[in-house]
């Protein structure tokens, strides 16, 4: 083999690596939230039946999550490990803010929302609307919603599971996975949205 077929192979093999890296950091990066600020407008109501629009990120920190109602297991859980954090973190969470973002609001209404965050806390704000207006919010921080079919003729959500940490400057500032242990997440939300502290 001349010396000239093999400086085109090698040119070859490594286009086609770093064509393939790209790809892969390109995909990684459509998988994960926002980091830049919220810029997406749209108009949205709460649980409690108050307008909602991007303003929501703005001003104080916040724990963010879409889910939906009828979850069977990550949604429910997350707001039980959410609703315990605010309750620890007492006087020193009092900025904190927590939102439910629905991904199913052909089932979740108002009602349906109000009944189920004050289930786990009153300091749990659902937010709901027209489905094109939730779609707005969750493509805007690049969350992950589908509907999946049911043996029964139903459906269920395929979602992302991390809860996100939102700055009072609109910004994403960390992810808390799925799972994660209390205090580690405790540390995390002290650390990354309240500035440290015990």
């Amino acid at each position: 083999m001349s010396a000239r077929t093999l400086a085109i192979s090698g040119f070859a093999a490594s286009a086609v690596f770093v064509g393939a890296l790209v790809a892969l950091m390109v995909s990684l990066y459509l998988s994960e939230p926002r980091t830049g600020p919220f810029n997406t407008r749209f108009s949205l109501v709460d649980d409690r039946g108050n307008a909602v629009n991007q303003s929501i990120f703005q001003g104080h920190p916040a724990l963010v999550y879409f889910g939906y109602t009828h979850c069977p297991e990550a949604c429910p859980t997350t707001l039980y490990e959410v609703a315990d954090w605010l309750v620890t973190l007492g006087d020193q969470g009092r900025a904190l803010k927590a939102y439910f973002f629905s991904i199913d609001p052909e089932r979740d209404t108002r009602e349906v929302m109000h009944d189920y965050v004050t289930a786990f806390s009153s300091r749990i704000t659902g937010i709901t609307g027209e489905p094109a207006e939730m779609r707005k919010v969750s493509d805007g921080w690049f969350i992950h919603a589908s509907k999946l079919p049911s043996e029964d003729g139903n459906y269920h959500m395929s979602h992302t599971v991390s809860l996100l940490m939102i700055g009072a400057d609109g910004r994403l500032k960390g992810l808390i996975p799925y799972g994660t242990d209390r205090d580690e997440a405790l540390a995390k939300i002290r650390d990354v949205l309240l500035g440290g502290g015990v």
